[in-house]
């Protein structure tokens, strides 16, 4: 009898390590894709000088193999937001280059958010429910706060780059937003942004062909800033309408 309960605790415990790792992995493999990328120096070839010095190489692959570089491009961007890596400014513009304004944010749109959710789902499973299980009070208000407005939040977050795309792809998944709005407000928030960007790379091709480099300020122009700031007004409205409800004494 007392063999039979050993040996059951012992198969216990080794279920629960099994699905320990099962629920870290995830969050492990993106962790090692990132090390690795510095690593091994990779960010030298993501670079706009790199772009530059490859263009017409880049512009030869898609033509001779559309179906191919397209593929490849999506591929790179997904894996890239997955792993977290810093060039999601460079393969955007990148995409405008090679693809042309409506292509290439349709491609690099649907890229993003494919990798988005791979971190989010990693997210979620390794430490989300733990994580809100030992919460205290702060982050469970904080919680319910962020569930009742999630997609206004999310559409915010996404359309204005005030927090890093990485940290947006995990808090969502830390405070219990389900996946049906993550993904919906990842989709749609971030077409704004990617449009303008993108409408920056379709027009590289006369900056590189005068041998100029694209600067940070050509990023902060009101013709990128303006049309961003508007939307994200537009996506305060109902979380401003909600709270003005909550502070309007009701009739008798």
């Amino acid at each position: 009898m007392g063999d039979e309960k050993a040996t059951s605790e012992e198969t216990g415990a080794d279920n629960a390590r099994g699905v320990a790792v099962r629920r870290i992995l995830p969050v492990g493999l993106l962790i090692c894709g990132l090390i690795a990328f510095f690593v091994l120096d990779l960010d030298r070839f993501v670079s706009f000088q790199s772009l530059s010095d490859n263009r017409d190489l880049l512009q030869a692959w898609v033509a001779a193999h559309p179906v191919a570089s397209r593929f490849g491009y999506a591929l790179a961007y997904a894996l890239s937001i997955a792993f977290s890596l810093p060039v999601g400014l460079v393969l955007t513009v990148t995409g405008g280059l090679l693809f042309g304004l409506i292509e290439g944010t349709a491609l690099t749109v649907v890229a993003a958010t494919a990798g988005a959710l791979a971190v989010f789902l990693a997210a979620k499973t390794a430490v989300g429910d733990c994580l809100r299980a030992r919460a205290g009070p702060f982050v469970a208000r904080l919680e319910e706060g962020f569930r009742e407005n999630a997609l206004c939040y999310l559409l915010v977050l996404r359309l204005v780059p005030i927090f890093p795309f990485w940290l947006v792809n995990i808090v969502p998944a830390l405070l219990g937003v389900p996946t049906r709005i993550f993904l919906i407000g990842t989709l749609v928030g971030i077409i704004p942004g990617t449009f303008v960007f993108v409408s920056v790379g379709n027009g590289l091709d006369t900056v590189f062909a005068s041998g100029e480099m694209p600067g940070i300020g050509i990023f902060l122009e009101p013709g990128v800033l303006i049309p961003i700031a508007g939307l994200t007004l537009l996506s305060l409205i109902p979380v401003i309408y909600k709270r003005f409800r909550r502070g309007t004494p009701s009739s008798v």
